[in-house]
């Protein structure tokens, strides 16, 4: 499988770009999220999903490693295919869309164009859980949260006699809708709300 290409970028479209590596040009749809990340850069790197099917081999290319992740969990839930995941990625940015599933916001999600309300009830089913594991598997991961204070705001809300288990989740869904927040009281305020 091709996982990523890096060479130079001969077209750019929002729907789709052409990247020239070693004389071969790849044509790569893309999200309106990565195209707008691209830039004008006349060299890109871009991180590749391979879909083959019995007619097609077609590559969709994505920005960041995240926003493929993200593709690959849309297109495992019956009833999404490759284009409506790259359309709901072109309506929402990654944050946006994973903090829709994990609020169980079927409304937002249902405002993309082609997603009724038992697609979005399906996603937000199949993908909640594994959405919050994966994002604190990337806040672990890259080092953008800070640990501790993610673990005094949980000590506090066990403190105040909430079970442990709750209160992971209601600061899981905090960090996700702010990842940049860093004091503890805002993250225990923002928490107490989602009980």
């Amino acid at each position: 499988m091709i996982t990523y290409l890096n060479g130079k970028l001969i077209e750019k479209n929002p729907s789709h770009i052409v990247i020239e590596c070693n004389g071969i040009g790849y044509f790569v749809n893309v999200s309106l999220q990565t195209y707008s990340k691209i830039g004008d850069k006349e060299n890109c790197k871009i991180f590749t999903y391979l879909s083959i099917k019995e007619d097609s081999h077609t590559l969709y290319g994505f920005a960041d490693t995240q926003e493929r992740e993200l593709f690959r969990q849309l297109i495992s839930v019956s009833g999404v295919g490759t284009n409506t995941a790259r359309m709901m990625l072109s309506s929402m940015t990654s944050s946006e869309l994973v903090s829709s599933i994990a609020s169980n916001n079927v409304t937002s999600i249902t405002s993309i164009k082609g997603i009724g309300a038992k697609t979005a009830q399906r996603i937000i089913l199949d993908l909640k859980d594994k959405i919050l594991k994966t994002s604190d598997a990337l806040d672990n991961k890259s080092g953008l949260m800070d640990n501790t204070i993610k673990n005094e705001a949980l000590s506090a809300l066990v403190v105040l006699g909430f079970d442990k288990k709750s209160a992971e989740t209601a600061i899981n869904k905090v960090l996700m809708k702010e990842p940049t927040i860093a004091d503890v009281q805002q993250i225990i305020k923002k928490s107490l709300k989602s009980f």
